[in-house]
């Protein structure tokens, strides 16, 4: 071989190992980077004997997580972020919603945000995404949404398409409180394409709870975080009721003030706001009114509430444990659960592992049991069993 084609195929090799360095480094870096722990969080929190002990009987429900976007084996207890099995198991949560945020701005903040740039493609780059989910963001939330099948199929969780998988899940878990179950949905709508018809190979592909917006306005629903702040465009307008008709959930996490309103006005099913704050104790931007928290409850939903500082205005399980209490007084107890947005690119006080802590600060609080077990997970079971598709219902 000439000494040139030598140095040819040396410098081949070497960009070839760099890449596939880059796709198993790079990712775990990006993310330790941006799910962490507080600062103030240190070592897991001691909790009361009576919290731990309480905790251990509950079924616990975290209505959104990002775990999916980053890539880690979840079926192994991670270093970085904030979510695996072991530490949900570790954490007695039952069903975790694993969410996919399939597009997000330069210079994420949450103010004003255009939809001219895609962080996320970066990252599918880096990681080697299939070239299809680079140019696709369609192709982008189907091809993470089996990751979730993935770990499905290997046993490792259940994945819950149906309200049979829920009901036999629940009885399952009585017998084995290790198991674990997942929900698959979507954060913004974008992933649509402007195309109705997308809806199908969505909810083919087990998608149950699908957020209308995220951090720029799109094709659906103005967001919170955008330029223009609109309600439902026309689009929109046919989504909801589509999304109702296939039972999978509407989620106004996000979504502008306009599009919540226009969405409650036309919901006939249950409404979800995943992950959120309220005003009431943290008057921020995206966390919710009690005129709003009292439209969700209205129409039978769910208001899962955050654990990061923007959603709770503190850094600890008491400022989580406030807001949980003042939206169970403006909405109802059977209308508040857990929305931790772990894995988001978020800093929080605990990882799932942790939750225990909140247990505990609600009894702190002077919540009663039954109260506990509601807002826990026992209202996110409840609105599963009612809410998601049977098995042999027309699609």
């Amino acid at each position: 071989m000439k000494t040139a084609a030598k140095i040819a195929l040396g410098a081949a090799l070497v960009l070839v190992g760099a890449g596939a360095a880059a796709h198993l480094v790079v990712p775990g870096r990006i993310e330790s980077s941006l799910n962490d722990l507080y600062p103030t969080a240190g070592a897991p929190k001691p909790v009361s004997a009576a919290a731990s002990a309480l905790h251990q009987t509950l079924f616990v429900g975290d209505l959104h997580a990002d775990s999916l976007l980053w890539g880690r084996d979840l079926t192994v207890r991670g270093r970085v972020g904030h979510v695996d099995i072991p530490r949900l198991q570790a954490g007695n949560v039952a069903i975790q919603a694993f969410s996919l945020p399939t597009k997000t701005p330069k210079n994420l903040n949450y103010d004003k945000n255009d939809d001219k740039t895609d962080n996320i493609f970066w990252l599918g780059l880096i990681s080697g995404w299939p070239p299809a989910s680079l140019s696709s963001l369609k192709e982008r939330t189907l091809f993470l949404g089996r990751r979730l099948a993935a770990y499905a199929a290997g046993n490792s969780l259940r994945m819950l398409r149906t309200r049979e998988d829920m009901a036999e899940f629940v009885e399952a878990r009585k017998q084995d409180p290790r198991l674990v179950a997942g929900l698959l949905t979507i954060e913004g709508l974008h992933a649509l394409e402007g195309d109705l018809d997308t809806l199908a190979a969505l909810d083919a592909a087990g998608f149950r709870m699908i957020g209308l917006a995220h951090f720029f306005d799109n094709e659906v629903a103005g967001s919170a975080h955008g330029v223009e702040h609109y309600g439902l465009t026309p689009l929109g307008r046919q989504v909801v009721p589509e999304l109702e008709r296939r039972r999978i959930l509407v989620d106004l996490a996000h979504s502008s003030p306009k599009a919540i309103a226009e969405a409650l006005a036309i919901a006939k099913r249950p409404l979800v706001v995943s992950h959120t704050g309220v005003k009431g104790t943290c008057d921020r931007v995206r966390n919710l009114s009690d005129e709003q928290l009292r439209g969700v409850a209205a129409t039978g939903g769910l208001i899962g509430i955050g654990y990061w500082e923007e959603a709770v205005c503190g850094q600890d399980a008491a400022a989580v444990a406030r807001a949980i209490n003042y939206a169970v007084k403006v909405a109802g107890p059977e209308h508040v659960g857990l929305g931790s947005d772990f894995d988001g690119s978020t800093v929080t006080p605990f990882d799932t592992a942790g939750l225990a802590q909140v247990t505990d600060a609600l009894l702190a609080s002077g919540m009663d049991e039954p109260t506990i077990r509601a807002v826990m997970g026992g209202n996110m079971r409840r609105l599963l069993l009612e809410s998601l598709p049977s098995r042999d219902a027309p699609r």
